[in-house]
Formats: structure tokens, sequence, C-alpha cells
């Protein structure tokens, strides 16, 4: 008898030590993936110096990281639900570490959009990964939080792909900066191998809901084939891929492409001044995926969270339509309530997770988050086309304020539909409910 509460500390403080080596992992590389995404808004001007490159050819080379994104999203949530995403995240980590140097040294701008697919290949198994160890590691309670949090470091990388990465363009060249993150990327891979383990019970232990005195989740029966099958014919699903498709993919094309040139052309502002104002969009939408996140857990609810934070990104966008002046602080202010809002698509995962069986959570999540990469896949090249029909002197030429309104017109459309979307998201009450 009197062995068992010491039995009992035991379990706890494994399960955390666990749950914490797994959660650094994954967030390291999610961070890198982050940098990934936004660098090239930053390093914009020296790539097409480096490659010549029009709009258009600058637009594809970022956007050929969301092609693969995209593709993989799906295959990487059947990979995490059957294979488990210890072996997932080493195999990403050691194909992106391989594109990050392979973009670095690229002589020619082919050379460079394989590296940059590679990187994409690589990092996009990372967040549906992180998304399944939250959900083997945490109690569904804490989901939303936990997730947010994990949004919220991430954005270090996409925070350092901004302002602080404009700043060390003083000091080294951008391809040094990228075999430099090769490096961290695959030393990472070899953390995730030899210390994460896929579920408490790969190391011994009872589960999160069992630690509760809760019934464990059933285990999924039947072929991998079968499970995807269910999630996608589930209505409930698909809401939150149009969330995603319109509002995720908006914020990626802009903050991660076209927000620093469009303020450099719009509004005169310097890089570093530009950089600054993107980092401020990116650090609102790490704030507001882990407020938003822990709001929706605390109150029970997911809906007025959704809708609501979506409601304000709609409105954040009409001051730039209007190419209204944004003088002082007035500029900073809005791109840090428009990084807020826009973290309200990061609730979408939590939902379209808890309207399917939980051993298909790496599936559910992955249909959800192709709609993000889809978009900006999508809208990436789009706006930059967009650019070189509206640009003096055709594609290539000299841009101002006024040749950019189409292109906010195609980012705001796609936020329309993201908040259309939220409309139809079904109330779970945070937690798993019945599949229809």
């Amino acid at each position: 008898m009197s062995d068992a509460p010491t039995h009992s500390t035991t379990v706890h403080r494994r399960v955390r030590r666990l749950r914490w080596i797994a959660f650094a992992l994954v967030i390291g590389a999610y961070i890198i993936s982050f940098f990934h995404r936004v660098a090239p808004a930053t390093i914009a001007t020296d790539l097409q110096q480096a490659f010549s490159a029009s709009a258009t050819a600058l637009g594809v080379l970022a956007a050929t990281y969301f092609y693969i994104y995209t593709f993989m999203q799906i295959p990487t949530g059947v990979l995490v639900d059957t294979l488990g995403p210890r072996r997932i995240l080493t195999l990403g980590g050691i194909i992106a570490g391989i594109g990050s140097f392979l973009f670095g040294t690229a002589d020619t701008l082919a050379l460079a959009s394989l590296g940059r697919l590679l990187v994409g290949l690589g990092v996009s198994v990372t967040f549906i990964a992180m998304l399944k160890l939250n959900a083997q590691w945490f109690h569904e309670r804490q989901f939303g939080t936990t997730t947010g949090l994990g949004i919220l470091l991430g954005n270090i990388g996409a925070i350092l792909g901004a302002a602080p990465l404009a700043w060390l363009l003083g000091l080294l060249s951008w391809r040094t900066v990228f075999e430099i993150v090769g490096a961290v990327t695959l030393a990472l891979a070899a953390g995730s191998w030899w210390l994460i383990r896929d579920h408490p019970g790969a190391a011994g232990l009872p589960s999160l809901r069992e630690l509760h005195g809760e019934e464990a989740h059933a285990a999924h029966e039947g072929h991998w084939w079968h499970g995807l099958v269910t999630v996608l014919r589930n209505r409930a699903t698909w809401p939150s891929f149009w969330v995603n498709l319109g509002l995720a993919g908006a914020f990626f094309a802009f903050a991660g492409l076209w927000a620093v040139p469009f303020l450099r052309d719009a509004y005169g502002m310097s890089r570093a001044v530009a950089t600054a104002h993107t980092s401020l969009l990116l650090a609102g939408f790490a704030l507001g995926a882990l407020s938003l996140g822990t709001l929706s857990d605390r109150i029970g609810r997911r809906r007025p969270v959704v809708i609501g934070a979506a409601l304000v990104h709609v409105a954040s966008w009409l001051p730039l339509l209007g190419q209204m002046p944004l003088a002082g602080g007035l500029s900073y202010a809005l791109f840090f309530i428009m990084g807020v809002s826009a973290a309200a698509f990061t609730l979408s995962w939590a939902c379209v997770k808890e309207v399917n069986p939980h051993a298909l959570s790496g599936m559910a999540t992955s249909v959800a988050n192709t709609g993000a990469f889809l978009g900006a896949g999508i809208l990436q090249p789009l706006v930059g086309y967009a650019l070189d029909h509206t640009a003096a002197g055709g594609p290539g030429g000299a841009l101002h304020a006024s040749d950019y309104r189409v292109g906010l017109f195609v980012l705001f459309g796609s936020v329309l539909i993201g908040f259309t979307a939220t409309l139809f998201i079904r109330e779970t009450y945070c937690r798993y409910v019945r599949v229809p």
C-alpha cells in the first residue's frame, strides 16, 4: 500500500519528462519550418538579384515549399497514425537539412527551387507530427492550449526569418545562413530518433486518459485507408479545410512573401522597417494562437472564438485595401491586430480532431492543414502574376502603390472564404464528439 503513491508519482514524473522532451524537439523542428516559410520575404531582393528572377518566378520559387507541403499533408497524417511521429520527424529532418544546404549553395534558379522543394518535403511532416504528439501526450482539454503554445514557440522561427534575418544579412550572406540552418536541422533529426517516444505506451506507461481515471481511446481497427475514408466522408471535417485555405492561405502568402515588397513600394518603407512590421505581424499571430487556444479551452467552446477572431481579421484588411495613410504607430498596431486575429484558423485543428475518432487525429488534422498550404501555394504566384501584369513596363518593372490593388483584393477574397467557412464549424465543447 505504501508503495502506491511512490509508484504513481514516478509514473507522472516520467510522463512529464518524456512529454516535454518530445515537445521541445518537435518545436525545434517547427521553428525551422516557420523560418523557411517566411525567409523568402526578407531575402526577396537578394534572390531576384542572384537568379535574375521576375516577380512571378520569385513567387513560384517561394511557393515550391507550399506545393510539396500541401501534397504531403494527408500522406503525413496517414504516416503519423500508422508509423508514429518519431520515425517521420527523423526522416523529415534529414531531407530538410539536405534541402537547406542545396538552397544555400545553388547557382541556378532550378537548383534553388529543388532545394526549397526538399526543404518543403522535409518540414511538411513537422506540424502534423506535433499535433499527433500533443494528442498522445496531453489531455484533450489541454489540446488547444498546448497547440497554441507550440505555434507561439514555432513562430520564433518566423520572427527570426524577418527582422533578425535582415540584420544578419549585414554580417553573413543568405547562402551561409541557410547552410547553418541545414546543420541545425540534421542535429534535431538525430535528437528526434534517440529521444522521442510516439506515445506513453511506447515507454511502458499508461495513456493520459488512464492516468486521469478515464477509459483509453479505442485504437483504429482495419486498414489505414478505411480510416482516411472515414475522415474524408465526415461532413464536419470540411469547414476546417476551408478555414485553413482561406485565412491561413492568405496569411502565409502575405507574411511569407508579399508584405515586405508591398510596404516598401506602397508606403516607402525601408527593408528594415518593413521586416519589423512582418515580425510584429508574426508575433501577433503567435500570441493570438496561444491566447485563443487557451481561451477556448477555458470556456469550453470553439465556435465563438473562431468566428469572432476571423471577423476581426476581415476588418484588419480594410485599411490596406484602401491604402489608408498609416502614420506613427498605426501601421504597427494594424499589423499586430492582423496577426492576432489571423490565429483564428489555428483552432480549426482542434475542431477537426474532435469531430473524428481519436485514433485518426493525424489524418483529420492533415486534411484541414492541407487547405492552408494549398491556399498559400496558389496565392503566392497568383499575386506575383497580378503584379507583373500591372507593373509599369510589364514583368520585372517598377511597382507603385496602385499596382498592388489587384493582388491585395485576391488575398482579401481568400480571407472572406475563410471567414464564411468558420460559420459552418461544428461546436465540440472541447471534447471528442460522436461522429455523424
